[in-house]
């Protein structure tokens, strides 16, 4: 195996990594909406149109487990719940401006069948 081919694995890898944390449906958009700051999970629910209450909750979860997202209670009264983008989801921000200009640009939208 070459050092190309070594690599080129090694992209696969970390491109394969990403993708099964960015690649689920909703989890750009989450990202997306708390790149305007920290939200409510009923703000991210309005944020993010179409998704439900426990998809919601499950991709918030697993962002959390990833690093992207920072969950906070605020013990109130009342209590609160405020989600935000860590470090590391913060810098994803360009990442996913820059795959939206891409797609715009070469991707063709598809009518619902």
């Amino acid at each position: 195996m070459s050092a190309t081919d070594d690599a080129h694995g090694s992209c696969d890898a970390t491109v394969t990594l990403a993708f099964s944390v960015l690649g689920k449906r909703w989890n750009g958009m989450i990202v997306s909406a708390l790149g305007g700051g920290a939200s409510t999970f009923v703000g991210l629910r309005r944020a993010v149109p179409g998704i439900s209450d426990a998809v919601l909750s499950d991709r918030l979860a697993e962002l959390a487990d990833a690093g992207l997202v920072t969950r906070t209670v605020a013990h109130g009264p009342p209590v609160g719940v405020s989600y935000a983008l860590t470090d590391s989801g913060d810098r994803l921000l360009p990442i996913l401006d820059q795959l939206g200009e891409w797609a715009s640009h070469n991707l063709v939208e598809r009518s619902p069948a």
